[in-house]
């Protein structure tokens, strides 16, 4: 089976991180809870979306030394890859932040799968040239429907709920923060795991 992976949010878990920059930036009070969204929406609420942007920008570029796989991630991609399943990282990247120093967060990206082991290693899930990032979702989406991608494992319900898959694609969306209950969103209703591991049972 081909298996497309989405990057951002779906990988790379990046709570803690953007509370750990925001606080010794003093932009937000450290009680503020150490989620991605939290932060985000904390900043929004004053006001303060640009902060938001800027720092966004930073922590998907330099910032991604500090940024963790999901817990369970690494061992479930492997043995989809021992079970021969064909992996893929399909995401949607701009090369530049919108706001702030012009890191090239394409690279920062590779060099966290690098550095996480996720390709170049001998056990490495995935192949680097099974690596893509589309700048747009619908480039996106057009190339998970060219690699014939018959699951699709994403965070967005948005992305999921997008026409251009291929037909009989699984989509399964990837909610650690329980943001959407059985799976809904909107009209829609979307397979729903919590956990990596819990991807891992769908697929055994």
């Amino acid at each position: 089976m081909h298996i497309g992976v989405d990057f951002d949010n779906t990988l790379a878990c990046y709570d803690g991180v953007f509370h750990a920059v925001a606080v010794e930036r003093g932009l937000i009070p450290a009680e503020i809870a150490t989620d991605k969204t939290s932060v985000r929406d904390h900043l929004r609420a004053k006001g303060q979306d640009p902060v938001f942007t800027e720092l966004q920008g930073h922590v998907y570029g330099p910032g991604m030394a500090h940024v963790a796989l999901y817990p369970g991630a690494m061992e479930t991609l492997r043995g989809f890859a021992a079970a021969g399943h064909k992996l893929f990282v399909v995401s949607h990247k701009t090369r530049r932040p919108f706001a702030g120093p012009p890191h090239d967060l394409h690279e920062w990206a590779w060099s966290f799968l690098r550095a996480r082991g996720l390709i170049g290693a001998p056990d490495a899930p995935f192949d680097a040239g099974n690596v893509y990032f589309e700048l747009t979702k619908e480039e996106k989406i057009a190339r998970a429907a060219t690699l014939g991608c018959e699951m699709f494992i994403d965070d967005l319900p948005e992305i999921l709920a997008m026409p251009g898959f291929s037909a009989g694609t699984r989509r399964i969306l990837f909610d650690p923060e329980g943001n959407y209950p059985g799976g809904r969103w909107r009209d829609r209703v979307f397979e729903h795991c919590a956990s990596w591991g819990a991807i891992a049972r769908l697929v055994a």
